[in-house]
């Protein structure tokens, strides 16, 4: 599946002097917009409009940030905007379910450089120090793909405070379903699995490529930024051989990439690594591609 993000974005910016306090609450997880704010979606031409009934948005867009009169520095905020660093803040917001916790949102400088914002609360809320006059990409890290959900221009101007509300639901780009004989149940639905596609194997044995280290990467960047989160990673194979060789490959596959998750800093109790062997396809295995796609890592948050 594709991934679809909505968003509204409601802003605050507060300079130096000049906020009065009360403008806006919290993380009331309205993502509406009282006096003096702005609240939009990114069109085409990575302006904010207004949000209408019916309307599609962008998966990403530059959205303009405005100056307000009546902007607050959130009560929850605990960093301090400088003359060099802005401090932005977060509320991020399910429209069906009210704030979202454990998101962790990567703002990505021009010159490549991150900063990352923690996990966000159970109001949804989280904040970091970006330097100013710069335009960030914004992401949600996630286990599975990620796009560029936002671009947030950054002022040159000391001591900044930027809110952004951001208000989505989302689809992520997940595993096919388990294939099953038709007087087989189906399995029960777990938590969200991804195939890390990249992730290669020497033939016939459980020695990584060079070229799986970049997406591996990614998981170790997700679990450094979200120290709540425990994984299971899965090895998995197509039904040529026998069962118990597809089983025990399939194991020192998933073994291996827990290793290199290890390696690079993350802590073993929260990797759980899991050889299914040819059990749970995802094609069929009578083609050479469908084959291919059984032959295959996954990723599955615990929830």
């Amino acid at each position: 599946m594709t991934r679809a993000l909505l968003f509204i974005l409601t802003v605050h910016l507060l300079a130096c002097g000049g906020s009065k306090p009360g403008a806006a609450k919290p993380g009331d997880g309205t993502g509406g917009a009282s006096a003096g704010e702005t609240a939009g979606t990114a069109t085409d031409d990575g302006t904010a409009a207004p949000d209408k009934p019916g309307r599609k948005t962008r998966d990403s867009g530059e959205f303009a940030i405005n100056e307000t009169d009546a902007a607050s520095r959130p009560t929850n905020g605990k960093l301090k905007a400088t003359d060099t660093e802005a401090a932005v803040r977060f509320f991020v917001i399910d429209k069906d379910k009210g704030p979202i916790t454990g998101i962790v949102i990567a703002l990505t400088a021009p010159t490549g450089e991150k900063y990352y914002a923690a996990e966000t609360d159970a109001a949804g809320f989280t904040e970091v120090l970006v330097p100013i006059g710069a335009k960030y990409d914004l992401v949600f890290l996630s286990l599975g793909r990620r796009d560029i959900a936002a671009q947030v221009a950054v002022a040159n101007e000391p001591r900044l405070n930027l809110k952004l509300t951001l208000r989505y639901k989302r689809e992520d780009l997940t595993a096919p379903p388990i294939v099953t004989a038709p007087s087989e149940p189906a399995p029960a639905a777990p938590a969200p699995r991804f195939v890390l596609d990249g992730v290669q194997f020497e033939t016939g044995s459980a020695k990584l490529t060079a070229d799986s280290h970049a997406r591996l990467d990614t998981i170790v960047e997700y679990l450094t930024h979200k120290p709540s989160a425990t994984i299971e990673v899965s090895g998995h194979t197509d039904n040529v051989g026998g069962n118990k060789k597809n089983k025990r490959l399939s194991q020192q596959r998933a073994d291996a990439v827990r290793d290199y998750l290890v390696a690079k800093g993350i802590d073993a109790s929260r990797i759980k690594a899991v050889g299914y062997g040819d059990e749970r396809p995802i094609a069929s295995n009578d083609t050479p591609e469908g084959r291919q796609q059984n032959r295959r890592i996954e990723a599955m948050e615990a929830m």
